[in-house]
C-alpha cells in the first residue's frame, strides 16, 4: 500500500526528557526551547489534532478537544526547579477546566508514552458523582465495560500504585476488579507505551492507538457527568467502542506490476492455453486446488497463478499453511490469552487469518489471493465453519452480497473478489478428510510430472547436465509405483548445482520416499538404491 506517515515522535524528543527528568529547571528548558518546540511540543499538538479527528462524534460534541487542553513544561518556581519532567495534554468536558474535570489524556515521559483517563487535581464534585454512580451501577456497569475494556491493556490505578507495584501481580486486572478498590487505587486507567514502541509507530498507528483508547474509555466520562450514565452509555455503545469516528485517508494504492501468461509460460514450462484454462477455474468458481504428488510445484504455481491474478491492480496475495493441528480460532475467530501491560490476563475475541485478510482486501479494487498451502492436512470442515455456506454460493449473481452469522458474533462476507488457491500433496493420507461437500465448492487442478519441464529447465540454465538418463530412470520408478497420485515429482532436480548435489538428493530424498512406498515390496525398493541407479541417471 502506500508510503507510511513518518512517526511524531523521535529518538531526541525522548532525549530532551530524559535530560528533563535529570534537570527539571527553567535552565534547562531555556537551553533547549527551540529543540523542545520542534521535538516535542508541535509532533504533541499534531498528535492532538489527529486524535480530534479519529475519535467518535459523541466525544468531540462533549468534550473540550481544542482550547486549552495542553500543559506547559514550565511551571510556578516557588523557589525549586521551574519545569515539569513530562508534558501532558487532555480532552475535558466542554464548560468544564482541566484541573477540575474528568479528562481523557495523553503524557509524555523520558522512557515512555502513557494515555488514559482519569480527574483534575480539583475535580472533587465529578469524582462524586462518578464515585455515587460506579456505587449504585457497578454490576450493569461491569456488564457493558468490561468487554470493550478487557482487550485495551489497561493499568488499573494512579500513577502512585503503579510504581508501588511495578513488577509485581496488579491489585486490580479487570474493571470488576478495580471497581470496588477505586478509594485505595485510585479512580485512574491508563495504556504504556514503551518509548522503543513509540519510536517504531507511524504517525497514523500511534494517533489511532489513542483515539481507540479515547473511544473506548469514553463511557467512563457519562459515569462523571450523568446523574444516570446507563441510558447515554448504552446508545454509545450500540457502535463500536474501538473503531474511529472519522476514518484517516486512505493511502494511495501500490498497484501490482504486470505479470502476462506469457511470461508465466516461460517461467513455468505450462503452454498459455493450459494457464488460461486454469485461471478461468479460479475466477469461475472463486477458488480452486492445485493438486498432484509431491515434487511437482504445487506451491510454485498457485504463487504463480496468484502473480498473474492481482497483476496490474491494487490487491494483494498472501499465503498460510494448514496442518493438523490448525483451527477455526487460528482461520476465523476465537477467544486469545493476552497478558495486558500491568500482567492481567483477559481473553479477547481475535480475528483469524481469514477475516484479517478480508478485512485488508475489502480496501482493494482489484483481485485478493489467498494462498492455502497443505490445505487437506487440516480438518476442513472444522477450519472453515461457517465459510463452507459461502464458498458453495460464490457463483450467484448476489453473491458479493450474502453474508452469514459467526458463531462468536459479527457476520462474514466474502468480497467478490477475493480469490483462493489451495495445494493438496495427493500422497498425503490427509486427503481423506478432503470430503465432497469441500470437493464441489472448489475447482480442481491437476498437476503431475512433465519430463520435458526437467529437460528446458537445465537447457536453459545452460548446467551442462544431460538430464536424458535422469528422465528415462524417473519414468521407470513413476511405472513401478504404478498410481499417478504417488508418482515421483521433478522438483528435487530442479538445481543448477544438480550433478554435484544429486547422490545426497536422491539418497536422503527419494530413497525414504521409495522405501516407505514400497515397504511391504522391498525387492522393488532395492532396484531403485543410489548404487543401482548412479550408472543410468550420472551424465
Amino acid at each position: 500500500m502506500g508510503a507510511e506517515q513518518p512517526p511524531f515522535f523521535t529518538a531526541k524528543t525522548f532525549e530532551l526528557l530524559a535530560g528533563l527528568h535529570e534537570t527539571p529547571t527553567k535552565d534547562f528548558y531555556a537551553a533547549h526551547k527551540s529543540e523542545f518546540k520542534a521535538d516535542l511540543e508541535e509532533p504533541f499538538r499534531r498528535l492532538f489534532e489527529s486524535v480530534r479527528e479519529r475519535v467518535r462524534e459523541e466525544i468531540r460534541e462533549c468534550m473540550e478537544t481544542e482550547k486549552k487542553i495542553f500543559s506547559r513544561i514550565l511551571k510556578n518556581d516557588y523557589g525549586v526547579g521551574g519545569a515539569w519532567e513530562f508534558l501532558w495534554g487532555a480532552f475535558y468536558p466542554k464548560g468544564g477546566e482541566r484541573t477540575k474535570d474528568v479528562q481523557l489524556w495523553v503524557s509524555m515521559h523520558g522512557e515512555r508514552v502513557e494515555a488514559g483517563f482519569s480527574f483534575g487535581e480539583y475535580s472533587r464534585e465529578k469524582q462524586k458523582t462518578f464515585l455515587a454512580n460506579l456505587a449504585k451501577h457497578s454490576d450493569a456497569l461491569a456488564s457493558l465495560l468490561e468487554a470493550p475494556f478487557s482487550a485495551l491493556g489497561l493499568f488499573y490505578g494512579s500513577r502512585d500504585e503503579l510504581e508501588a507495584n511495578a513488577g509485581d501481580q496488579p491489585r486490580a486486572s479487570s474493571f470488576a476488579d478495580w471497581a470496588p478498590q477505586i478509594d485505595d487505587l485510585g479512580a485512574s486507567l491508563r495504556v504504556l507505551w514503551p518509548k522503543n514502541e513509540v519510536l517504531e509507530f507511524s504517525a497514523s498507528e500511534l494517533s489511532e492507538k489513542v483515539a481507540n483508547l479515547f473511544n473506548a474509555l469514553f463511557p467512563l466520562v457519562l459515569v462523571a457527568i450523568e446523574e444516570d450514565p446507563l441510558p447515554a452509555i448504552r446508545e454509545y455503545l450500540k457502535v463500536a467502542t474501538v473503531a474511529p469516528a472519522v476514518a484517516a485517508p486512505p493511502p494511495p494504492p501500490q498497484i501490482q506490476p504486470v505479470y502476462p501468461l506469457t511470461t508465466c509460460a516461460a517461467e513455468t514450462g505450462f503452454d498459455v492455453p493450459t494457464l488460461e484454462t486454469w485461471v478461468r477455474a479460479v475466477k469461475r468458481k472463486g477458488q480452486a486446488i492445485i493438486y498432484g504428488p509431491p515434487g511437482t510445484g504445487k506451491t510454485f504455481m498457485a504463487e504463480k497463478l496468484a502473480k498473474h491474478l492481482i497483476s496490474g491492480g491494487d490487491g494483494f496475495k498472501d499465503l498460510v499453511q494448514f496442518h493438523p493441528a490448525y483451527a477455526y480460532e487460528d482461520f476465523m475467530q476465537g477467544l486469545r490469552p493476552q497478558t495486558n501491560t500491568s500482567g492481567g490476563l483477559h481473553y479477547p475475541l481475535v480475528p483469524g487469518r481469514f477475516l484479517e485478510f478480508c478485512k485488508r482486501a475489502a480496501t482493494c479494487n482489484g483481485p485478493c489471493v489467498l494462498i492455502i498451502d497443505e490445505i487437506n492436512r487440516a480438518n476442513l470442515a472444522r477450519v472453515f465453519g461457517e465459510l463452507m455456506y459461502l464458498l458453495e454460493y460464490r457463483q450467484d449473481e448476489d453473491a458479493n452480497k450474502r453474508e452469514i452469522p459467526l458463531a462468536g458474533g459479527g457476520t462474514l462476507r466474502i468480497p467478490e473478489h477475493i480469490r483462493l488457491i489451495g495445494t493438496m500433496n495427493t500422497a498425503d493420507r490427509s486427503i481423506a478428510l478432503v470430503d465432497h461437500a469441500l470437493r464441489r465448492r472448489f475447482g480442481f487442478i491437476a498437476l503431475y510430472p512433465r519430463y520435458e519441464v526437467l529437460r528446458e529447465f537445465h537447457a536453459k540454465q545452460e548446467t551442462g547436465f544431460a538430464t536424458t538418463g535422469l528422465i528415462e530412470q524417473l519414468k521407470k520408478v513413476n511405472e513401478v509405483i504404478a498410481d499417478p497420485h504417488y508418482h515421483l515429482g521433478l522438483s528435487f532436480f530442479l538445481r543448477t548445482d544438480l550433478a554435484a548435489q544429486l547422490r545426497d538428493i536422491w539418497q536422503m530424498e527419494i530413497e525414504p520416499y521409495l522405501e516407505e512406498f514400497f515397504f511391504d515390496q522391498p525387492e522393488k525398493f532395492a532396484q531403485f538404491r543410489w548404487e543401482n541407479v548412479k550408472a543410468n541417471v550420472l551424465p
